[in-house]
């Protein structure tokens, strides 16, 4: 597979979900119902993540950002204060996890990923969360809810990481690496069980030699599919159920 057919592909595994579930993610320009700050800079819209002919020159380069083949490199702070790099867990699958403590999706993933990273522990899963945030509200939440996989935080840094990876500022999204560094998949919104498990079985088998890089992509986008169609058509037949009630 050439490289621009491979970095299509990837994209591919953001699109088969975020197109069917509307990109259900927050960006830093939401502010919740708690008055929780963003920080500064103010993201794209999310209307502006497929270019259009009135888009300038400037933003559709923005957009279509190449997605790299490896995890890219960066440095930030962990909530010690230490410097570390992705390169500190190599030789072993990661699951990269943005977020920031205002978006309620992110919220709601943080149990599920301290649960991957106990029962994935046998495969050496390792789970990096990337606060995208101030400091000192990652501590206080971190502290709350037992985050016991290394956070790294930067603000404009936390920004620079994102654009690293060819991403726009939505939140939460999650990439997956193999053994190798190599980026497996991205799911953009928040992660569930049954996607999570599935994806990290393909990483699992391409760790193994069961798999090559290009058919569990292409395998991971076909399921992703799949299970956010199979989930809007269960949210819909709820809703419907719902309306019926209230008659």
């Amino acid at each position: 597979m050439t490289p621009v057919a491979s970095r299509a592909l990837t994209w591919a595994l953001v699109i088969a979900v975020a197109g069917v579930s509307g990109f259900a993610a927050y960006t830093v320009a939401n502010r919740s119902s708690e008055g929780l700050r963003p920080i500064e800079r103010t993201p794209l819209p999310l209307e502006t993540a497929s270019p259009s002919p009135g888009n300038d020159s400037e933003l559709h380069e923005r957009i279509m950002r190449p997605i790299p083949e490896r995890l890219p490199a960066f440095t930030l702070n962990d909530l010690q204060g230490h410097p570390r790099s992705l390169s500190n867990w190599s030789d072993r699958p990661l699951l990269v996890n943005f977020w920031a403590t205002w978006c309620e999706p992110c919220r709601r993933e943080i149990p599920l990923l301290i649960k991957l990273r106990r029962v994935h522990a046998p495969d050496r899963l390792e789970v990096i969360g990337i606060a995208v945030d101030f400091r000192e509200a990652v501590l206080k939440y971190g502290r709350q809810m037992g985050i016991d996989y290394p956070v790294l935080i930067g603000e404009q840094e936390g920004l620079d990481a994102i654009e690293a990876f060819g991403m726009q500022p939505v939140f939460p999204f999650s990439v997956f690496a193999d053994r190798q560094g190599r980026i497996v998949a991205i799911r953009v919104g928040e992660l569930h069980e049954d996607e999570a498990d599935f994806i990290l079985g393909e990483v699992q088998a391409i760790d193994a030699g069961q798999r090559t890089l290009e058919e569990a992509k292409h395998s991971i986008a076909a399921k992703l599919r799949e299970l956010a169609v199979n989930r809007a058509t269960l949210e819909t037949h709820g809703e419907h159920a719902g309306h019926a009630e209230d008659e």
